[in-house]
């Protein structure tokens, strides 16, 4: 039979083991969470003019809205 001090001991020791486990696991993924948002930094224009990717995309917009809203209105294209 367990001595209640050996169950203690064994006890207290996996409660260390797995706060110590759960801090590496929360510094691990403050890091990650860092490194991912110096990548977002990075990707973010630094200009006030907007790019011209970000124009292409909005003229595509706006003609898929005409188009949507040319068949709402029964109108062929």
């Amino acid at each position: 039979m367990l001595d209640p001090t050996n169950t203690l001991i064994v006890s207290t020791s996996t409660l260390v083991a797995l706060a110590m486990l759960s801090l590496v696991a929360l510094k691990g993924l403050e890091a990650w969470l860092a490194f991912r948002r110096s990548e977002l930094e990075a990707m973010r224009p630094t200009g006030t003019e907007p790019s011209t990717l970000s124009r292409i995309e909005l003229a595509d917009l706006k003609e898929r809205l005409k188009k949507l809203e040319a068949i709402a209105a029964g109108v062929d294209l």
